[in-house]
């Protein structure tokens, strides 16, 4: 019967062996075992095995599941009895138990032998001892025994003690040589084996580092091919369509210029009808322009791209905000009638939002084409995110991969999303209209931006190339570079040559941004800091919200 038993533990070169006669021996790496294991091979704080004392042996009652724990090399089972020399082993580690039980003996022990007979001499030498009169007894009694012992010893058995002591001597150095060698012979196996470890461990430190590598390239190839839809998700939401509209006027009186009223000009039914080739092709521009009469006034609108940048400022191009400088047409008609351009309505869309935000214009650049634009701060939701700007120079270089999110092609590639039937309805109400539209396509949340993803095929330091595909409208849409920020500003569209679509460097927006007061979310939330008054805090929870770098 098993009255305790015996666990022999080995974590690596550790070992140690500990005794145990509880009815129940919980092992583990919580505070509740018996026998607490500490090792870093093992997270889980939990009791792994339970045994209990059942009949004659111990028994394993309980087990963490979520350790794989093998018995005799097969997965533990409940209620199975311990054997001597049992090994526990958990996978994976180098932590294992061997049982060995202790069992009970019997504390009778009888015996039976006769007295031995004391030799004579040892007789004499102790009553030589008793009437010597020194008092030191013991010494006495040793020094007549000695003697006496000599005496009685023949030579021959001392001859046989003199050789077995030289054989006991001998075998002594024998042994002791012998184990020298061996010690010798393991110590060099061990520095061969230590110089192979050494070797083996470079090498695994080699191959650690290539599958660290190759990790990292595999990460960076996954964020590649997700990088648009990515920042599609993130960042999409701060992507603004602009709509606008202006018309001209004459420079000295402000009045509003009109084409000529073509009832002014019906030839008379009398006089013969002109030929084909002598119509004018162009009435407006033969006539000339006017503040009088009840002409149509001259009236464009226009649409591009920008995005948000923090704090209700949105960048985009010069040329988007101001259309006429890049019309032939218009700028000769102004040359013509004494006018210049003036804007009606500026108005921008936010995806998801239905009503328009009103657009003020803050700074021009005419040799960059970027222009600086501005929301009011306090219409500005958590739910627009605010777009971070790359201040690396070494994130753009050629080959690198960009992603751009913008509106080319206005209402038309709005309206290419929708079912066929629908698009005709909407169409049909709406079509002489493009402000209109525009308006029902918002309040149907059907203002949703275009990502498409290329790589930069040329730079300079004013202009980066790419291939991204864009059209006219996508002027003034952000150009993401691979590490998630914006590059560059949208600003020319080459339909004939798609690898050529052009961008401003985000520097000199960020030069333009400054002039006008803007800071970075890092430099809003370090004055927030510093000056913690309400509406710095509100500023600052703005900008987290808006997900700022």
């Amino acid at each position: 019967m098993a009255v305790g038993i015996i666990i022999h533990i080995s974590i690596g070169k550790e070992k140690r062996t500990e005794f145990f006669s509880e009815e129940i021996i919980r092992i583990g790496s919580n505070e509740k075992s018996d026998l607490q294991i500490r090792t870093k091979q093992i997270e889980t704080k939990s009791v792994w095995l339970e045994l209990e004392h059942s009949g004659d042996a111990y028994r394993i009652i309980n087990f963490d599941k979520t350790l794989n724990i093998f018995l005799n090399e097969k997965p533990v089972r409940r209620f199975v009895a311990l054997n001597d020399g049992d090994i526990v082993t958990l996978e994976n580690t180098e932590v294992s138990f061997s049982f060995f039980s202790l069992n009970t003996k019997s504390s009778m022990i009888a015996t039976n032998r006769e007295q031995p007979q004391v030799a004579p001499f040892i007789e004499a030498a102790a009553i030589e001892s008793a009437v010597s009169p020194k008092r030191d007894d013991a010494k006495t009694f040793l020094r007549e025994f000695v003697r006496e012992l000599s005496r009685e010893v023949s030579w021959t058995t001392k001859l046989i003690a003199l050789v077995l002591a030289i054989s006991f001597i001998t075998g002594i150095l024998y042994i002791g040589s012998a184990v020298r060698n061996e010690l010798r012979v393991s110590r060099e196996q061990s520095e061969k084996q230590g110089a192979i470890i050494s070797r083996l461990e470079e090498r695994l430190g080699e191959t650690s580092n290539q599958i660290g590598q190759l990790d990292k390239s595999n990460k960076a190839l996954i964020s590649t091919v997700s990088l648009a839809q990515n920042l599609r998700v993130e960042y999409g939401n701060g992507v603004c369509l602009i709509v606008g509209v202006y018309d001209l006027v004459d420079k000295k009186t402000g009045k509003i210029l009109r084409y000529p009223d073509p009832q002014a000009f019906q030839p008379s039914p009398y006089e013969p009808a002109p030929m084909e080739d002598e119509i004018p092709q162009d009435n407006s521009a033969q006539m000339g322009l006017t503040t009088e009469g009840n002409g149509s006034p001259v009236e464009y609108d226009f649409l591009g791209t920008g995005f948000h940048v923090g704090n209700g400022y949105i960048v985009t191009n010069r040329h988007v905000l101001q259309p006429w400088e890049e019309d032939d047409l218009v700028k000769q008609m102004i040359t013509e009638s004494n006018g210049k351009a003036r804007i009606k309505r500026l108005i921008i869309y936010f995806p998801t939002f239905p009503q328009p935000f009103p657009l003020k214009i803050r700074q021009l650049d005419y040799r960059e084409d970027l222009a600086i634009a501005s929301i009011d701060q306090n219409l500005v939701s958590p739910d627009i995110p605010v777009l971070p700007l790359e201040s690396n120079s070494d994130a753009v270089a050629i080959g690198k991969t960009v992603v751009t999110i913008g509106y080319p092609s206005g209402p038309e590639r709005l309206l290419a999303m929708v079912d066929d039937e629908e698009a005709k309805s909407i169409n049909s109400r709406f079509g002489n209209s493009r402000q209109n539209l525009i308006s029902f396509l918002a309040q149907s949340r059907k203002i949703v931006p275009l990502t498409t993803q290329g790589a930069i095929t040329d730079l300079d330091s004013r202009r980066i190339v790419h291939d991204a595909k864009t059209a006219e409208g996508g002027s003034g849409a952000p150009l993401f570079g691979q590490t998630g920020k914006v590059v560059g500003v949208n600003f020319g569209v080459f339909t004939q040559n798609t690898a050529a679509n052009m961008a401003i460097p985000i520097r000199f927006a960020v030069d333009l941004l400054k002039k006008v007061g803007w800071k970075s979310p890092e430099e809003t939330q370090s004055d927030a800091k510093q000056n913690p008054t309400p509406s710095s805090v509100a500023n600052t929870n703005v900008v987290k919200d808006n997900k700022a770098q």
